[in-house]
């Protein structure tokens, strides 16, 4: 899709002809129906902006009011040294390059001291899949930070993380999931997903987990109560049809447990990795995936949008496209966007509350599973 400015935007205005089906699919939204994956898809393709920014509202405020969550966190990003070759991947690093780090356990504590801030309630803990690392070496630095914060959440580690620690040391999911709920993990991170459909995998991150594995390490955490985040990445070289088939899959998940708390789409991000001749989608296609995802997800709670990805200005602009959530102040701690050509990289709370004022809405504390927290 052509890049689009952000005036340009509000040129997609209510005088555009009706389209019968968009007007049913509209009234099924309206009446809280559930929408069909063809439903989703002819929306995403022929629904005016405006109206799916107007649905999208509806639909986030029968969830979430007028209010838009944000948290107190930051990010550790122990390595970027990885045995996957995922061909967006702007972050990944071998051993030899001048730009890969490992993290010991002394500078992880460095850098916990550095970033904490009074009134944090998460750690994001995430990076490359070190060859050589153990689950018990994951296990310790776990460990490690909860005995330096007692009271902080750990979010740690994508489930592609987790599948290859876990199978590294012979044991099945639940068993390496529970040796890391003893040492103090809380929950898991949302990545790793990409985009499910087998034959788009086989071509940007074909020595990855797949999509079954992605799916079955999550529904182990949902089977013991654990929420997550779940992710999709978009703008590449998938087609609206994978995107759509990627949420049917989330849905279906969701309806067993309900165990995904929140959903982050993901924007493709072109500078410095093997897909950077494609370039970048739109700002309308960031808009219009977000206000699908909002619709056709009717049994996930929140739909974030990730400020450290979209920059400032299109963050502002989700809001009006169902997205309620922003993630957090991260405090300049994560690389995995940066190395990809995104400047916007940090924004204190009062940037993050006036954005969202700013906007028209309320901003609300919350901490990782969404309950609110006093100021």
């Amino acid at each position: 899709m052509a890049k689009s400015t952000v005036m340009e935007i509000y040129f997609d205005t209510p005088t555009q002809q009706k389209n019968p089906q968009i007007e049913r699919i509209s009234r099924k939204i309206r009446q809280l129906e559930r929408i069909t994956p063809e439903e989703a898809e002819l929306l995403f393709r022929e629904a005016p902006l405006f109206l799916l920014s107007e649905l999208a509202l509806f639909k986030k405020r029968q969830i979430s009011g007028n209010e838009i969550f944000y948290n107190k966190n930051f990010h550790i990003e122990p390595t970027n040294i990885c045995c996957y070759h995922c061909k967006f991947c702007s972050f990944r690093k071998g051993k030899s390059d001048p730009q890969a780090w490992n993290m010991s356990r002394e500078e992880v504590r460095r850098h916990v001291r550095e970033h904490f801030r009074p009134g944090m309630t998460e750690v994001h803990l995430v990076g490359g899949v070190h060859p050589e690392h153990s689950l018990e070496h994951y296990a310790a630095l776990i460990a490690m930070i909860k005995e330096m914060l007692p009271g902080i959440t750990v979010k740690g580690f994508s489930a592609v993380e987790h599948i290859h620690m876990i199978e590294k040391a012979g044991m099945d999911y639940e068993t390496g999931i529970d040796f890391l709920l003893e040492h103090g993990l809380d929950t898991i991170t949302g990545g790793g997903a990409e985009i499910f459909a087998e034959e788009i995998r086989d071509k940007i991150c074909p020595d990855k987990p797949d999509a079954e594995a992605w799916l079955a390490l999550h529904e182990t955490l949902h089977r013991k109560g654990i929420r997550t985040a779940a992710t999709m990445l978009y703008g590449h070289i998938e087609s609206v049809s994978h995107r759509i088939d990627h949420l049917n899959r989330l849905r279906t998940l969701q309806d067993r447990h309900e165990g995904f708390s929140s959903f982050i789409p993901l924007k493709y991000r072109s500078k410095n990795n093997e897909l950077s001749h494609i370039g970048e989608c739109s700002i309308i296609d960031d808009l219009r995936t977000l206000a699908v995802s909002r619709l056709f997800l009717d049994n996930v709670p929140h739909i974030k949008a990730y400020w450290p990805m979209y920059g400032k200005q299109t963050t502002q602009i989700a809001l009006s496209f169902g997205a309620d959530d922003i993630d957090g102040t991260v405090e300049d701690t994560t690389k995995i966007y940066s190395m990809a050509g995104v400047n916007d990289r940090a924004m204190n709370e009062g940037q993050l509350r006036t954005m969202i004022e700013e906007s028209g809405f309320v901003p609300v504390i919350r901490d990782t599973f969404y309950n609110k927290v006093e100021g």
